[in-house]
């Protein structure tokens, strides 16, 4: 027993370090935002860039080597929780430098991956109830699939945020430092559009397996529960989004400004945690 204590706790230690050095690299990806806003040089583009590939693959290391040590639920520890948050949320953002040669999304990226590798280090842990089978598998892919659809809803709030900006600074006719060299605003909304058709399929299975969950913990589905009437609004406005967008042909301003709701309404959903019963966290 103390063997294994011992080789736990050693497993945590490399956890952490490897998660330090990715915080340390996310750390050059704030400096960039710093120096950007106020000037604009091919080299902080490659730095930051640099600095994501690496902070990630040390980011990817660390969640394996949580994983791995803590067993099953580790999922459902709070810390955990937001490093895997802040992990996919630099895989979607490199996703789309990939396809559109832009690092703009990083203006809003960078602060958000940094400050939630660091909610990574601190240990915070949480209390999720499930029955045991759906601690086997239902609930790892529930938190990852909803993740996954809540990282791309961060790059099109990104990408939401970066279009008004933008457009601010063209009629005001005076673009500076890094909005004077922003992608078009088609390529911007484009961004914020091919985010929001990504991430809805993962949102969608990831409530239904939370669903699924909650069945099987409790034998039945109470759609009172904060926690679950707040997640299905907020995959209803996400879908409107999607349908504006689509068939309406909402672009720009309007659709940026809805983008940024459905976000605003996920962080509510997300801190309905700590009142639901579904989803109790400790602090």
């Amino acid at each position: 027993m103390a063997a294994t204590a011992r080789s736990r706790s050693r497993a945590v230690q490399m956890a952490n370090i490897w998660l330090r050095v990715a915080l340390a690299f996310y750390g050059l990806g704030l400096l960039y935002v710093l120096v950007a806003l106020t000037r604009t040089r091919e080299i902080l583009n490659r730095i930051a860039l640099h600095a994501a590939y690496l902070g990630m693959i040390f980011h990817f290391v660390a969640i394996i080597e949580t994983v791995r040590q803590s067993g099953e639920m580790s999922l459902a520890s709070l810390s955990l929780a937001a490093s895997v948050l802040g992990f996919l949320i630099m895989v979607v953002f490199l996703l789309v430098y990939l396809i559109y040669k832009t690092t703009s999304p990083g203006i809003i990226v960078f602060p958000m991956v940094f400050l939630l590798t660091f909610v990574g280090l601190s240990g915070l842990e949480s209390f999720v109830l499930a029955s045991s089978s759906a601690r086997e598998g239902w609930l790892i892919a529930h938190i990852t699939l909803i993740f996954a659809g809540y990282a791309a809803l961060v790059i099109s709030f990104s990408a939401s945020l970066i279009y008004l900006m933008q457009e601010h600074v063209l009629k005001a006719k005076r673009p500076s430092g890094l909005l004077s060299r922003l992608p078009a605003l088609q390529v911007t909304d484009d961004i914020g559009f091919r985010s929001l058709l990504i991430g809805f399929p993962f949102m969608t299975a990831g409530l239904i397996a939370g669903l699924i969950i909650a069945q099987a913990s409790f034998g039945h589905v109470n759609i009172r529960d904060p926690k679950i009437l707040l997640s299905l609004l907020t995959w209803a406005v996400y879908l409107v989004l999607l349908y504006t967008r689509w068939s309406a042909g909402w672009r720009g301003r309007r659709a940026a400004y809805l983008a940024a709701g459905t976000f605003a309404l996920a962080i509510v959903a997300w801190a309905a945690n700590y009142f639901s019963a579904v989803h109790r966290l400790s602090p």
